[in-house]
Order: structure tokens, then C-alpha cells, then sequence
């Protein structure tokens, strides 16, 4: 009998795509036979998501969960918007997010926290998925924010389910005010940044090299009027402060008033709770941004559908 090492589960791993302990299983089941631990996990419908890893996988849903201090946020793809509306799917989208917050937020421990639901790995459970729906699927990124003092908030645009969405907010709020209260200004300042997309908190936080880029290309768009230097300087400035107006949360106008930028309405919101509120952190999930979508028509979609 072969020696069942871990570099031996580990190749099985990376040729079929099946769970870790799956693999270990394939191999004591076969006598460390590679060729026939595949076969075995084929035959369990274990090992067809190595088939489907290539396949794009830009739907799916986004998940969120708050628990006292806490929130997280955590996005899973699949390849079509039907697995999106499959029960099962959404159950383990909905999960992510739970799962999220005990991980900090950290994809590499949650793939490897132990799911009570089946006694396997969260990755394991992805794979059995995978292999029992038929589909491609992905976990992809993760998020966890805290307050020390406050609330975390949070909104879902496009639900489809308790805690699924299509784009996942979460806003922390430092502060002692009245919780219900900052848990109301939360949502709606969390319903702006869904609308309104940010890149950044505030103008400290901007990446550098992000406006030394725009900088320059502002710079060449002043010089093709040919301004004199001092005059295209105060034109930079101008065009700087635009841009920051635009992406930089507090400097935004705020969507639900625009003659107040957001930074505002939290100096009013303080007034009137009679405490100081800070906006320490958010992040923002849009399911698939960044990701190439594969083009099919709707009709094509079905199609497939119906041949699986």
C-alpha cells in the first residue's frame, strides 16, 4: 500500500478540486492508487468541479450579518443567476456571512472552519455544491468591521432572502449616542454609499498615487487651453477638489439631501443626539465588480439549464 502523505491528498487535491478529506478518503478507500482515488471521487460526484473551476463565475449574491459590535460581509459567485435563486445556494451565501464575522473576515479561515451543518470544512461544503448543482462557484472576498462604542449598520440592495443581496453595505458608527438612532442614521448614510460608491473614507485616506493620476491628467487637460502656468495650478486645484468631492465619502453630497455633504449631516446628526459621532470605517460589496461576466443571452441561459 502507497503511503498516504500529505503531499500525496494535497496532488489529489489540486487534479480534482475535491474537498482535503475527501481526498484523504479517496485515497484509503483505493489503497494510495492516484488513478483510482480519482475515479473513486468522480464516481462520488466529488470530483466535477475540477471541470467547472475554469468557467466564469461573476453572479451569485452578497451576504451580510451584525452581531453586538460586529458586522461582516462575504460575496459568493456562481455562473448564472438561476444557482442565485437556488435555495441551497442562498442557504450557504446566507452562512458566509456568520461565518465571516468568526474569521475576522479572512477568506483562508473560513474555507477551513469546520461547518456543524455537514461535519466538513466551509470549502468542502462549496465543493459538494459544486458537484451536486452543477455550476461553478467561488468565495470570493470577505469583510469584517467593529466598533469599540456604537453601532455597526447595515443595508442590502436587491434582496432576495434574509441577509442576501445583490450590494452589501456596512457602516461603522463610533459613539455613545442612542443606538437607535445611530442605527438609523447608519442605514441611510450605508443607503448612500451604496449608490453613491466611494473609494475612500475621507481625504487622508485617498491612495496618493491615485491623485497624483488624476493630477496629471487634469494638468494635460489645462495646458491643451493654453492658460498661462499660474492659471492652470488654480485649474488643478479646482479639478482635485472635484474629484474628491466625488469619491471621497464624507466630501460627497449627500444623496437624501445634496445641498449637505455627508460629513455634514453627521455634524447635524451630533446636535441633535448631543454626542459625538465618528465614521470610522465602511465597505461596500457589488456582486461581481471586477470580475469579466460571460455574454449570454437569456434564452441561451434556459438552454443550458434545461440540458443539465
Amino acid at each position: 500500500m502507497t503511503e498516504i502523505t500529505a503531499a500525496l491528498v494535497k496532488e489529489l487535491r489540486e487534479a480534482t478540486s475535491a474537498g482535503m478529506l475527501d481526498c484523504k478518503k479517496a485515497l484509503v478507500e483505493t489503497n494510495g492508487n492516484f488513478e483510482e482515488a480519482v475515479d473513486w471521487l468522480r464516481k462520488k460526484g466529488l470530483a466535477t468541479a475540477a471541470k467547472k473551476a475554469s468557467r466564469i463565475a461573476a453572479e451569485g449574491l452578497v451576504s451580510i450579518y451584525v452581531e453586538g459590535n460586529k458586522g461582516a460581509i462575504a460575496e459568493v459567485n456562481s455562473e448564472t443567476d438561476f444557482v442565485a435563486k437556488n435555495e441551497i445556494f442562498q442557504e450557504y451565501v446566507a452562512d458566509a456571512a456568520k461565518v465571516a464575522l468568526m474569521a475576522a473576515g479572512e477568506v483562508c479561515d473560513m474555507k477551513t472552519f469546520h461547518c456543524p451543518k455537514c461535519n466538513k470544512t466551509f470549502e468542502e461544503r462549496l465543493t459538494d455544491m459544486i458537484a451536486k448543482i452543477g455550476e461553478n462557484m467561488n468565495l470570493r472576498r470577505a469583510a469584517m468591521i467593529q466598533v469599540n462604542e456604537g453601532v455597526v449598520a447595515s443595508y442590502l440592495h436587491n434582496c432576495c432572502g434574509e441577509n442576501i443581496g445583490k450590494i452589501g453595505v456596512l457602516v461603522a458608527l463610533e459613539s455613545k449616542a442612542d443606538k437607535a438612532k445611530l442605527l438609523e442614521l447608519g442605514k441611510h448614510i450605508a443607503m448612500h454609499i451604496a449608490a453613491s460608491a466611494p473609494i475612500a473614507l475621507n481625504i487622508a485616506s485617498v491612495d496618493p498615487a491615485a491623485v497624483e493620476h488624476e493630477k496629471s491628467i487634469f494638468a494635460e487637460q489645462a495646458k491643451a487651453s493654453g492658460k498661462p502656468e499660474n492659471i492652470i495650478e488654480k485649474m488643478v486645484e479646482g479639478r482635485v477638489r472635484k474629484f474628491y468631492d466625488e469619491v471621497v465619502l464624507e466630501e460627497q453630497a449627500y444623496i437624501m439631501d445634496p445641498d449637505k455633504k455627508v460629513k455634514q449631516v453627521i455634524a447635524d446628526a451630533e446636535k441633535e443626539l448631543g454626542a459625538e459621532i465618528k465614521l470610522t470605517n465602511y465597505v461596500r460589496f457589488k456582486l461581481g465588480e471586477g470580475l469579466q461576466k460571460k455574454e449570454e443571452d437569456f434564452a441561451a441561459e434556459v438552454a443550458a439549464q434545461l440540458k443539465k
